[in-house]
């Protein structure tokens, strides 16, 4: 174990954590648990965060923030207070822009934790990154704009296969057939032939929502389309026009389920 002055020089304020533990041998004695409690938080973090659960995500944060200022992880508890504020506000794009941020500060509180008590062998990342699902796993795309499409797949090129269908249609024969292996589709309302509602009621009536999660992409964007898509055991609906974090936040949210669904 280093010495105090260790903490110190990496920015813990000793002091302040001292007004709650008394002495550094009760500190010390009691670090190894804000460990143990990161390793538990941050996966619950991510899997909010994944989800959009904001409420959730507040209650997780509030007492990262807290367990950090009690240790005098100052940097960590300030990053933390920010995300409870925002999460609080149901601002998950904030929390999704800036959640590596948090990941960092909680990272090196970890480190700076490990090596003061000689666990420098420990340090290893609080969150690995998520692996990619494998490509035998498929995200499916009905949209009838080549646009939409094209986007969609250029953001997920490195990590999923993606597949698509310009009608509802043909987005059934393809569910007809491969229903086993999409992981995720995303569903465009707005279509020739079978629209998206077509497809809703054919997932509705053959019991799929429970096998294909679903997130529907529009830009027909009123009351009364949210109220008529959410009839349906949809994930999440994205209006269009969108951006690539909007797409990558809903995509992640409607895979989340897919992996619920397969425990």
């Amino acid at each position: 174990m280093k010495d105090v002055n260790y903490l110190i020089s990496h920015g813990v304020d000793v002091n302040k954590s001292l007004e709650l533990f008394g002495d550094m041998e009760t500190y010390n004695a009691t670090l190894p648990e804000f460990l143990n409690g990161v390793k538990e938080k941050v996966p619950q973090l991510e899997n909010y965060k994944a989800t959009a659960d904001m409420a959730n995500y507040a209650i997780i944060v509030h007492s990262l923030k807290s367990d950090a200022k009690y240790f005098g992880f100052m940097e960590l508890a300030d990053v933390a207070y920010q995300h409870e504020l925002k999460s609080k506000e149901n601002d998950s794009d904030y929390v999704y822009q800036h959640f590596d941020e948090l990941i960092e500060k909680v990272q090196n509180a970890v480190d700076i934790a490990n090596t003061y008590l000689g666990n420098e062998g420990s340090s290893a990342m609080v969150l690995t990154p998520t692996s990619p699902i494998k490509k035998d796993k498929k995200i499916l795309v009905v949209d009838d704009s080549s646009v939409i499409i094209s986007f969609v797949k250029k953001i997920f090129e490195n990590e999923y296969e993606v597949i698509t269908a310009d009608d509802g249609e043909q987005a059934l024969k393809i569910v007809e057939q491969e229903q086993d292996s999409i992981a995720a589709m995303l569903l465009d309302i707005m279509m020739p032939k079978v629209n998206g509602f077509g497809v809703l009621e054919y997932f509705k009536s053959h019991n799929l929502f429970t096998k294909i999660p679903v997130s529907v992409i529009t830009g027909a964007y009123t009351k009364e389309m949210v109220d008529m898509v959410f009839q349906y055991d949809i994930v999440d609906l994205l209006a269009k026009p969108f951006n690539e974090q909007n797409v990558k936040q809903i995509v992640e949210k409607t895979i989340h389920r897919s992996e619920w669904l397969s425990v």
